[in-house]
């Protein structure tokens, strides 16, 4: 085909191209973007930091917004899936979310852009989404934080990062394995760059030196020979030649192109209250606890434990009472029996715990007994980093003002962290670096979250909220989705739970006997009896 054919073709596919586009707020340059292009059916994932400009970018690029500078040229249909949507209803935000997917997608424009599309959806109609947007026959720009939905979903990642758009081919795995393999050329590249560095500064030295013993007489010339004529302009000249190859070095170190060091990511590694004393034991045990909100039941009565180190993610539908069981556990509700070594934190998008009028270092260091060097270490694993710390929470975004929120939880006297949807508001760096803290985290975590990704990589169990029944899974998040449940035998599950009760019985009993106690540890062994002997 000739190089004619292949322009032709290329325009056919093309959706629309944007060139030297400049975006200002105020006299702040946002972004600037040389050339971009959408193709027919281009699946293309957008992301960067809170405030970096994806909105603004969207914006631009379906007309709603002008560019300074710069030309956006567009061939087919196209529409928005905003951010922020109506809320004047008596409806749930997921509710809400929902009804503008199914409008955009019976359009079938051309081009999708989607702002934050999983916004307020549970589990359920996140993954109806994927199966939605995978079955979409035209292009697709999507801004989201949930990377298990960027990799379902994308074939290409723009990156907007200090302003900048960088394309990078493949999902959001390979844009990730991408930029590491990017930070490792950089490492290498600084470390060359101090390596040069120290040989010129040395090559630098010795000649300032020999420079230096050129202006003097050398110890094996007499006086006389000093006086020789072509003596004097000998050494002088050497002296000069010296002085002109470290000028030529001067020159040379400074036009060197500094590489940057890569910031390397503190550890962190705090003393719990009471961690020896926790760690693998039971802490929280709930024993036939209903939920209820006035008539409505959410979930039937229902008995588990919990151990000290546990890492709970607690799953289920919007409505189903996720947030009401934290609150049962934080309020110590009738049924609920806490360790006096448990020293529990709540975390709530609910951010009055912040002094809008103090610093962020001094917001998170007033509940703390860490010293600053360790509250300055959470704080910079979070991304505030040096001069960061004195910022007022009054002009912190709201992404920025959850990391504070969490952050001053992360460092007070407690060991273990009840989080209600942590990953709201925050971009997937941040999110990333929550997941770092919560990994190395030895205390118990029990958290409500949609995002996959994140019960991925910090789940050690799963709590289930479904069809009004309480169920824990001895697992993580991808051995949950891929078990298949075995067709169960009624005896044997009733023995398990006999078996359960007698251990919890046997344990009351070791620490406060009584004849009630006695009395249910006989009936229970009599029941196990009788069950065994079903069997045989």
């Amino acid at each position: 085909m000739s190089p004619y054919n292949d322009e032709m073709e290329m325009k056919c596919m093309m959706l629309l191209e944007a060139n030297h586009l400049k975006v200002y707020i105020k006299d702040h340059l946002l972004f600037e973007v040389e050339n971009l292009k959408i193709q027919k059916k281009a699946r293309i994932g957008l992301v960067g930091k809170n405030g970096s400009g994806k909105t603004t970018l969207l914006d631009v690029l379906a007309g709603n917004l002008n560019p300074e500078e710069g030309t956006v040229t567009r061939y087919g249909t196209l529409q928005l899936l905003p951010q922020l949507k109506n809320t004047r209803t008596t409806k749930s935000g997921g509710e809400i979310t929902q009804e503008y997917i199914n409008a955009s997608i019976a359009r079938k424009t051309d081009i999708l852009f989607a702002d934050e599309p999983t916004t307020n959806l549970d589990m359920e109609h996140i993954e109806k989404l994927e199966n939605q947007f995978s079955k979409w026959q035209g292009a697709i720009v999507i801004v989201s934080h949930d990377r298990e939905f960027l990799d379902s979903q994308c074939s290409l990642i723009w990156e907007l990062d200090n302003g900048k758009l960088t394309v990078y081919k493949g999902n959001y795995s390979d844009y990730v394995l991408q930029k590491e393999l990017e930070i490792r050329q950089q490492e290498n590249e600084y470390d060359q760059y101090v390596k040069k560095k120290k040989q010129l500064e040395r090559a630098l030295e010795e000649k300032e030196t020999k420079a230096q013993r050129a202006t003097k007489k050398p110890k094996n010339i007499s006086p006389s020979e000093a006086n020789v004529k072509g003596a004097k302009p000998y050494f002088a000249n050497k002296q000069k030649k010296l002085r002109k190859a470290a000028k030529s070095m001067e020159t040379r170190l400074e036009k060197m192109e500094k590489a940057e060091k890569v910031k390397e990511t503190p550890p962190v590694k705090m003393n719990l209250p009471h961690e020896k004393t926790f760690q693998g034991k039971i802490v929280l045990r709930v024993e036939n606890l209903t939920g209820k909100i006035k008539d409505r039941i959410l979930w039937k009565e229902t008995s588990f434990h919990v151990r000290g180190g546990d890492k709970i993610a607690i799953l289920g539908k919007n409505g189903t009472g996720k947030t009401t069981l934290l609150k049962k556990i934080m309020n110590e509700s009738e049924g609920i029996t806490l360790s006096p070594a448990m020293k529990i934190g709540y975390f709530s998008q609910n951010l009055d715990v912040l002094d809008v009028n103090k610093s962020i270092l001094e917001n998170v260091s007033k509940t703390s007994k860490q010293d600053e060097t360790f509250v300055r270490t959470v704080l910079a694993r979070l991304h505030f980093y040096r001069d960061d710390v004195y910022k007022k929470v009054d002009v912190l975004s709201g992404g920025e003002r959850v990391k504070v929120s969490f952050a001053k939880l992360f460092v007070s006297e407690v060991n273990t962290l009840l989080l209600d949807e942590p990953t709201n508001f925050l971009d997937i760096d941040a999110l990333e670096a929550l997941e770092d803290l919560l990994k190395d985290y030895a205390g118990t975590v029990l958290v409500v979250s949609h995002d996959r990704r994140f019960l991925k990589n910090i789940a050690s169990r799963i709590l289930t909220i479904e069809n009004k029944e309480i169920a824990l899974f001895e697992g993580s998040y991808p051995e949950y989705k891929n078990h298949i449940p075995s067709i169960a035998d009624p005896n044997e599950d009733e023995l398990q739970v006999v078996e359960t009760k007698i251990s919890e019985v046997l344990s009351k009993l070791s620490l406060e006997p009584s004849e009630e106690l006695d009395e249910a540890f006989k009936h229970l062994m009599a029941r196990k009896k009788e069950l065994e002997n079903r069997d045989n």
